[in-house]
């Protein structure tokens, strides 16, 4: 029975496979490419200036503990405090992510 498919194998020079072409939102699927990133100014800061995520991504966007404490509705030492401490709670970490405009996955590095 030949199903039809949108897959393609492609031989080298003796027959054997080589490649496969698959349709562009397979391969997304696959390597999850689609899963949010993190960039590498903010794994720096985290590794080579040991700080929290939180506080790296907040640097990386240019934003006081103030502005993020406002979006939080919260005081700019209660934030402080969150930001500081390591690990945080999942509840936090995600309300910290929304106010960051990131998502909470990116806090993970």
């Amino acid at each position: 029975m030949n199903a039809p498919t949108n897959i393609q194998i492609l031989k080298d020079a003796k027959g054997k496979p080589a490649f496969v072409v698959i349709p562009y939102p397979e391969y997304m699927s696959l390597t999850k490419q689609n899963a949010p990133t993190i960039p590498n100014a903010v794994v720096n800061k985290v590794i080579n200036k040991d700080m929290t995520p939180i506080r790296a991504w907040r640097e990386h966007l240019g934003l006081t503990q103030t502005e993020v404490a406002r979006r939080l509705g919260i005081s700019q030492s209660a934030y402080a405090q969150q930001e500081a401490k390591e690990p945080v709670r999942k509840a936090t970490r995600e309300k910290i992510a929304e106010a960051l405009g990131i998502a909470a996955e990116q806090l993970a590095v």
